[in-house]
């Protein structure tokens, strides 16, 4: 059973009260603790210094009448308990210090004492989660009545009805957005509709989150800054654990999640939590979820379910509660039809999916990046350095073109930054360490990867297609297909892969000779379009 813990202001008047005469009125905080369905452990107390006398008297009469309520006194000062400001900023702040345990007690913001305004504030904090509780309202007794404990009830107000009031919030919110973004002022309004989406359901929901893009697009910044987010607000108050899933394999990957007993297999010459138990009341990214086994996706989905699981060689079972942030790269309903992936596992996770969209598909954002990773490199290394105007405007023009591929997204981004910023003399970035970088990432970007090009290829036509491909044909369709999952349209793929040609055409049609050739292959547009 969770204990029961009461958060009230002092009643300066309602709560007064001297002598033997003071049991036969009603004061709201006795009145609570008086209440024969309604057992409290603790009672926390908040009073302006001035009141301390008074304050001390009330907890005595609160021992008399609940010896089982433990009263801690909270001063607080307030020059003026009428001012907005100056109230919902003390109220805030001991929100801030107090050590909730959400886990092991429930509480109730007594909402009955106290001036308007500092009822206001108690009713904005316990809506905004700082305070983790729900209100209690105590009356008085009816007439004809007999006692004076008078009558509680519990509220649970939707203030979101409210405009004026939910307006008081928008403020948090987006700083709840700018601190998912980074504090990045990011401009494509796609992109930012999405990231004001997920801070409402990372608020909101403790389902799944699926998180879907290329490699590099931000995931795992993304998932952690979440877990961020929900620990201010007292969401979650376990560890964020992070695990790659594509290097976890065989007894080392149910290791690795589910722990395993002493013995458990060859090797095995200690126990091992596993990281969902790390995870207990916290958050677990699974990034790259799609290269998950069979088995260990059956051992999940009961530990998603039911919230239990058995470490490997254990016949006793072992109870989590976390919350799931899932990330891949990967098209997991074609995986489903691969037989690689369960489909309830992506039923229970597809509650939520935000697909995260790669750097090219983001022109406008390039240069708030660019300044975001320059400040990070001042962050590491404690000097500052810029770009000279010609050095940057040369650069952004190239990083905003069709020939910045960004394959690796914003790793390839923040890469460049740092090896320029490194190399820059005084702290300034030159025009010559510009060309020098565009000139790295081009032969990167040109750089052939048969083997991960060669897999695409395999999921995209199957294996024994791609084998009755001649060399040559394999590697160029790799490079085409590698082209349009980095292209924002089929017009703009055309464009890049017949930059030479169509100089010499009066008429260029790029997208129609790009689909003809895809069409050799039994391939479409949609089949190769940004698909991972």
């Amino acid at each position: 059973m969770k204990s029961t813990v009461v958060l009230g202001l002092l009643g300066s008047v309602l709560d007064a009260g001297a002598g033997a005469g003071r049991w036969d009125r009603w004061r709201p905080s006795v009145g609570l603790c008086q209440q024969e369905s309604l057992l409290i452990h603790r009672f926390e107390l908040l009073h302006p210094p001035a009141h301390a006398t008074l304050a001390r008297a009330v907890a005595s009469d609160l021992s008399t009448v609940s010896p089982e309520t433990e009263v801690r006194l909270h001063p607080i000062d307030l020059r003026d308990p009428w001012d907005f400001e100056e109230v919902y900023g003390a109220l805030h702040e001991f929100a801030r210090a107090y050590a909730f345990d959400p886990e092991r007690e429930d509480y109730l913001i007594h909402i009955t004492t106290g001036t308007h305004v500092q009822q206001i504030c108690l009713f904005l904090l316990a809506e905004s989660h700082h305070l983790p509780g729900k209100l209690v309202q105590t009356s008085p007794p009816r007439k004809r009545e007999p006692g004076v404990a008078g009558h509680y009830s519990v509220i649970d107000l939707d203030l979101s009805r409210y405009d004026r009031i939910a307006s008081r919030f928008r403020l948090e919110e987006r700083e709840g957005i700018s601190f998912l973004k980074g504090g990045i002022d990011t401009a494509n309004p796609t992109f930012n509709r999405l990231i004001e989406r997920i801070e409402q359901v990372a608020i909101a929901s403790k389902e799944a989150i699926l998180l879907m893009g290329p490699t590099g697009a931000g995931k795992s910044c993304l998932a952690r800054r979440i877990y961020e987010l929900k620990r201010a607000r007292r969401q979650v108050a376990g560890e964020f654990i992070e695990v790659n899933c594509a290097v976890l394999r065989g007894d080392a990957a149910m290791s690795t999640l589910f722990g395993h007993v002493k013995g458990a297999f060859t090797g095995a010459v200690a126990a091992r939590d596993g990281l969902l138990r790390r995870a207990n009341n916290g958050l677990l990214l699974l990034d790259e979820i799609g290269e998950l086994g069979l088995d260990e996706q059956a051992m999940l989905l009961r530990a998603i379910e039911e919230g239990v699981f058995r470490p490997m060689g254990s016949d006793t079972e072992v109870r989590t509660d976390f919350q799931l942030i899932a990330g891949t790269n990967r098209d997991l309903r074609q995986r489903v039809r691969d037989g690689r992936f369960r489909d309830d596992l992506l039923a229970r996770i597809d509650l939520w999916t935000f697909r995260l969209p790669g750097l090219r598909e983001r022109p406008e954002d390039i240069e708030p990046n660019f300044d975001y990773e320059l400040a990070r490199v001042a962050e590491r290394t404690g000097q500052r350095v810029t770009a000279g105007r010609e050095a940057r405007s040369r650069f952004l023009r190239f990083a905003t073109s069709v020939e910045a591929l960004w394959s690796g997204n914003f790793r390839d981004l923040g890469g460049a930054v740092a090896r320029m910023a490194t190399m820059a003399a005084g702290g300034r970035i030159s025009l010559e360490l510009v060309e020098e970088e565009i000139a790295r990432l081009r032969a990167s970007w040109t750089d052939p990867e048969p083997d991960a090009g060669e897999a695409v290829l395999d999921e995209m036509l199957g294996r024994d297609r791609v084998a009755a491909l001649d060399r040559f044909d394999r590697v160029q369709l790799t490079e085409v297909v590698a082209v349009c999952r980095a292209a924002r349209s089929l017009s703009d793929a055309g464009r890049t892969l017949f930059a030479a040609s169509r100089t010499r055409k009066k008429a260029a049609n790029d997208a129609d000779r790009l689909r003809k050739y895809l069409a050799r292959y039994g391939l479409q547009w949609d089949d190769v379009a940004r698909r991972a």
